[in-house]
């Protein structure tokens, strides 16, 4: 068989342990050949072939970002890309598609699909938002840097009687700012999936600086929003892909902090520090896990499905039960977060 490869959306720490497992197992089990397309699905589109061999996967296991390259851009939403995408596809021999991609990425994959191209998604993204499955590559090796983060912030924060804010990703789901904040022993977490009320934010600090230290952190996903009706109100800024722009949530809270309570108030916006660097070890076994999942899935023809990770087991799920679906951080996980202030 003739096997696509892409890799979409953002970069994430892992994605070439993926392809490593993918190219190891398809070509040296299944005797399959690799075909892979440069940045995502804008290189089917235009023809960007790669064909991947053991010689390309040698080291790369340990490697940050993606040998294939990525791209945020999806055929259904650009006129005549759906059409550019299959013919590349003909051209090529493609016998199937494996699309290593977060929730956008995954949702075109669904289209392709759709259209009768034999489609096995992986799930990636630092926010950890794909619904369906437990865990996505690289959100183990974002938390591990924001949490370090939050850590060494720790240190100027006392030092300097200071307010320090820490802006984390997460636009649609604060899994990054609920795990960092809990691993990290932030005083508040501020999270999409709980909209906050400044003036509590306000009580909070000013009473725990009056009797219990002279210091906070806050930590603060980008996609943190005001609760309807409360003191503070405004209107997140986006980037032309739908992005937040990074920092602008961080310095309303900021600014609002400041303002408010009269307290010496930082922020530190880690942004795409987050995607970079070393993978870690469990980052590295989830991607091999699931390129070999989803090589033996195109092998025996379980098409438009997508590995997840349930529990301790590597599972298949239909694409087209995951598309367009956020996973928010449950209940139980914000009351540690808020308890534990």
């Amino acid at each position: 068989m003739r096997v696509g490869l892409i890799t979409g959306g953002g970069d994430v720490p892992g994605l070439n342990a993926v392809i490593r497992a993918v190219v190891k197992r398809g070509e040296g089990e299944h005797g399959h050949q690799i075909i892979g397309f440069r940045n995502g699905w804008k290189g089917v589109a235009d023809g960007d072939v790669h064909h991947i061999g053991r010689q390309e996967i040698r080291n790369v296991l340990p490697t940050g970002g993606t040998l294939l390259g990525t791209a945020r851009w999806h055929p259904h939403r650009n006129d005549g890309g759906m059409e550019a995408v299959l013919a590349t596809l003909e051209a090529e021999r493609i016998d199937a598609m494996i699309v290593v991609g977060g929730d956008g990425t995954l949702h075109a994959a669904s289209k392709v699909a759709e259209a009768g191209i034999p489609v096995v998604g992986i799930p990636k993204t630092i926010d950890n938002d794909v619904w369906g499955t437990d865990a996505s590559i690289g959100f183990d090796t974002a938390v591990s840097i924001a949490t370090e983060a939050v850590d060494r912030i720790h240190t100027t924060a006392e030092s300097h009687n200071r307010v320090m804010i820490v802006e984390v990703m997460g636009r649609h789901a604060g899994w990054i700012a609920v795990t960092s904040g809990i691993a990290g022993g932030a005083e508040i977490v501020l999270a999409p999936e709980e909209p906050f009320d400044i003036e509590k934010v306000e009580k909070f600090l000013k009473h725990r600086h009056r009797a219990h230290a002279s210091f906070s952190i806050v930590v603060v996903a980008e996609g943190a929003v005001p609760a309807e009706g409360t003191a503070m109100q405004y209107t997140t800024e986006v980037g032309k892909f739908g992005e937040i722009v990074a920092g602008t949530t961080g310095e309303r809270v900021k600014a609002e902090i400041a303002a408010r309570t009269g307290f010496d108030t930082r922020v530190t916006v880690l942004g795409h520090v987050q995607r970079g660097g070393i993978p870690t070890p469990a980052d590295r076994i989830l991607a091999s896990r699931f390129g070999m999942a989803a090589i033996d899935a195109v092998t025996e023809h379980r098409d438009d499905v997508m590995t997840a990770l349930r529990g301790e087991r590597v599972e298949l799920v239909p694409i087209a039960e995951i598309a367009g679906k956020v996973k928010h951080v449950p209940p139980d996980l914000l009351e540690v977060a808020n308890a534990l202030a």
